[in-house]
């Protein structure tokens, strides 16, 4: 290995892989979710990041974030991080280019992993062994006999005490699957989630009549999560074993700054295929610490597994059905729960991840990647 290896070729591609059943939740619905995979090179080896997003985010990271990558030392991600942030300046820092560089920043953390010949989780430092997970989906697409059925299914052969159903494509039917759910897992605990579908009026309302009868612990995104003193609303009138959670849509460490400090939300939501990276996950996590509030990463189970076990005050990651099928699907060394927790292999250096190619191959929807 060089002494000093630099970023060579980078390259991304999407592939679009159909959901195995329609999929919506309180304000929108998908039948399809794209991946963007990125490649990066350094020293003879290779790392692998990516991200959920547009299609066009790859075209993006070829055409765009390659060159402001390329040359950068590979010991040093965050040196690049920067270089891309700068680079993105008048075209916006949030939404796809930050899904951009997110993907670009998990794949050179991998890089510099690979070529220590170490696991990330080791790289990054760890304050724990393994993440706990909830299982997440429970979609407004489903049947009460098929959201049952998920849900149950992650408490019995998972071991998840946690399990997390959508809510808010039509408020009146809310309370009756709630408690078809809650009947489904019996002593777990069931997490909801509205995707910003209610006014503050009806998330009080809400929040009062699941805690009372179905004692949902968890509520998260009652009002939409840029409703900072909506949130805030929710969580003063909310019961007390009832928490608040928001900061999957966060971009950027202001967003997560700002709502923090409104004391909008109990428990504090990112992705690290949105906000960043792990260099974007790590600054968040530091900044719960400095709040003194939990952190819970945002879906993407395969990249959040190594930064979980490096984020000091992570309370646990999302088990999301979508992505955990994905990733066994395109990834040898996905993770796999045992009693309610996944661990990182220590024996594989990077994320753990093998990309594969061939089965990926049939849901490229554009761009080089070898």
């Amino acid at each position: 290995m060089p002494s000093d290896p630099v970023v060579g070729r980078l390259s991304a591609r999407a592939y679009t892989i159909p959901t195995d059943f329609p999929e919506a939740d309180g304000t929108a619905s998908w039948t399809s979710t794209t991946i963007i995979v990125v490649d990066a090179e350094a020293g003879g080896q290779r790392g692998m990041g990516f991200t959920y997003s547009d299609a066009t985010v790859a075209d993006f990271i070829n055409a765009k974030l390659a060159a402001v990558v390329s040359g950068h030392p590979a010991m040093d991600p965050p040196s690049a991080w920067r270089a891309m942030q700068k680079a993105v300046r008048n075209l916006g820092r949030e939404g796809l280019a930050a899904t951009a560089i997110s993907a670009v920043d998990i794949a050179l953390w991998d890089l510099k992993a690979v070529l220590l010949d170490r696991p990330l989780a080791t790289v990054l430092g760890r304050y724990r062994d393994s993440v706990a997970i909830y299982g997440s989906g429970g979609f407004t697409s489903y049947d009460d006999g098929q959201l049952a059925r998920q849900l149950a299914g992650w408490v019995e052969t998972e071991g998840c005490r946690f399990v997390k159903m959508k809510i808010g494509s039509e408020p009146e039917r809310d309370p009756a699957r709630v408690a078809a759910a809650k009947a489904a897992i019996g002593a777990a605990s069931l997490f909801v989630d509205a995707n910003g579908a209610y006014d503050r009026r009806q998330s009080q309302y809400m929040a009062a009549k699941f805690a009372a009868k179905q004692d949902v612990r968890w509520f998260e995104e009652p009002v939409s999560s840029d409703d900072l003193a909506g949130l805030r609303q929710v969580r003063d009138h909310a019961p007390a074993h009832m928490e608040i959670a928001a900061g999957e849509y966060g971009y950027t460490l202001d967003y997560f700054r700002r709502m923090l400090g409104a004391g909008a939300v109990d428990v504090q939501q990112a992705d690290a295929t949105r906000c960043g990276g792990v260099t974007g996950f790590l600054q968040a996590a530091t900044l719960c610490e400095a709040f003194h509030t939990d952190l819970s990463a945002h879906c993407a189970p395969s990249v959040h597994l190594h930064l979980g076990c490096a984020a000091p005050r992570l309370r646990h990651l999302e088990w999301f059905h979508d992505h955990v099928r994905i990733e066994h699907m395109l990834f040898d060394g996905a993770p796999v729960p045992k009693d309610g927790m996944i661990a990182p292999d220590l024996s594989r250096p990077g994320n753990g991840l093998v990309f594969k190619q061939k089965d990926a191959a049939r849901y490229a929807t554009g761009g080089p990647h070898d």
